[in-house]
């Protein structure tokens, strides 16, 4: 079955060859609501796909420390893209079609596409599409990719796993679309850094900072987290996002690409040999990082696993959009967790030392029912 779909709209800070974004437009749409806001009505049944965080723009050391971070650990992160690259060329070759999930997977998707360029000289096609926790995948924009490719193989793409929520989200979605369509699509996810176990199709397993991480929509093509809200997205629509281009003077998205892409014919040779070695290998998963969460739900008495957030990403995430409760945290001293060290001074909120952790921290949600007390 075949379904017409809108066509997608110009979004984005990024170059026209880098990614198309199948989003719709809500540009001049006031979603933005303050974190406390969002919270309640998050933690009392609302959905976080329904409005946006208003975006938090750091202060100046912060940005500073950015740019420290990605001189520092460019070409580890060059290595993981070149891993992962390697992995997918060698496996679906010419014929692999990048689809990034918005908003973390899109730069690492312009990063392999850029690598497999550069390696290969061969341009794959790269879309940057939503799936949201609990309401799945974009439909829609899966019928214009499989109409524009139809005998295209899909790759998704994300920035790296924390506890494996979006595996699990893409997994069923990929499972109830081939039963509702009978289309098989793969649900392998490709990432830069899997400390979740949550995919065989990785760089690392370590819990390290993918400098992406630390900002907004300044490293993400000015874009927003996307919505899913039945106010302004319809059922022929793509998901919605915004394209802040208020923020145009701050934005290093497309620097962020080139800094790493400059580090990517060091790693040519390493990476092709580890990408060879992953792919004769048996990889597995586990989801070895819900054995944290669930554990650290017991300890602290959380009522749900939605407010623990395990990994560099993920702690990053709840200190810049969320209301945070505490960090746990197995290791201050380690280099990659600075900005969150830096974050919680700011922002008032306790860092407790947590030894016993896979990840290297793990950030925790305030409830709202608890701060009303």
């Amino acid at each position: 079955m075949q379904k017409a779909v809108n066509k997608p709209a110009k979004i984005g800070s990024y170059h026209d060859d880098d990614v198309l974004f199948l989003l719709k437009d809500l540009s001049e749409i006031k979603l933005e609501d303050s974190a406390i806001n969002r919270e309640s009505k998050i933690q009392s049944g609302g959905h976080y796909s329904e409005s946006l965080p208003i975006e938090y723009q750091p202060p100046i050391e912060y940005v500073n420390l950015f740019w420290k971070t990605l001189h520092e650990y460019k070409q580890k992160v060059a290595l993981c893209v070149g891993i992962v690259a390697e992995q997918i060329y060698q496996v679906k070759g010419n014929n692999a079609i990048l689809v990034s999930l918005a908003r973390a997977g899109t730069p690492v998707g312009i990063l392999i596409k850029r690598y497999i360029k550069m390696r290969y000289d061969v341009s794959l096609t790269h879309y940057s599409i939503s799936i949201i926790r609990d309401r799945g995948i974009d439909e829609n924009a899966l019928f214009y990719i499989r109409s524009e490719h139809p005998d295209g193989n899909i790759q998704f793409v994300d920035g790296w796993t924390g506890k494996g929520a979006i595996s699990m989200e893409l997994t069923k979605a990929c499972a109830y679309f081939k039963q509702k369509y009978g289309i098989p699509l793969d649900d392998t996810l490709a990432v830069i850094a899997d400390p979740g176990y949550c995919t065989t199709l990785f760089g690392t397993r370590e819990d390290f900072l993918i400098p992406s991480a630390c900002l907004n929509s300044t490293v993400s093509g000015l874009v927003s987290r996307t919505v899913l809200n039945e106010q302004y997205i319809g059922k022929d629509d793509f998901h919605g996002a915004k394209y802040y281009r208020d923020l145009l003077a701050e934005d290093v998205s497309n620097e962020f690409i080139d800094v790493i892409s400059q580090e990517f014919e060091h790693v040519w040779v390493e990476a092709a040999a580890a990408a060879f070695q992953k792919n004769h290998e048996k990889i597995e998963t586990g989801f070895l990082g819900m054995a944290d969460v669930k554990r650290i739900q017991a300890e602290f008495a959380i009522e749900s696993p939605h407010y623990i957030k395990p990994g560099v990403g993920e702690t990053t995430r709840v200190l810049l959009r969320r209301i945070p409760w505490k960090i746990l945290m197995r290791d201050p001293s380690s280099p990659f967790v600075k900005h969150i060290l830096m974050l919680a001074e700011e922002k008032g909120v306790e860092v407790v030392p947590y030894p016993n952790l896979n990840y290297l921290c793990c950030g925790l949600i305030k409830s709202v029912k608890e701060m009303q007390k």
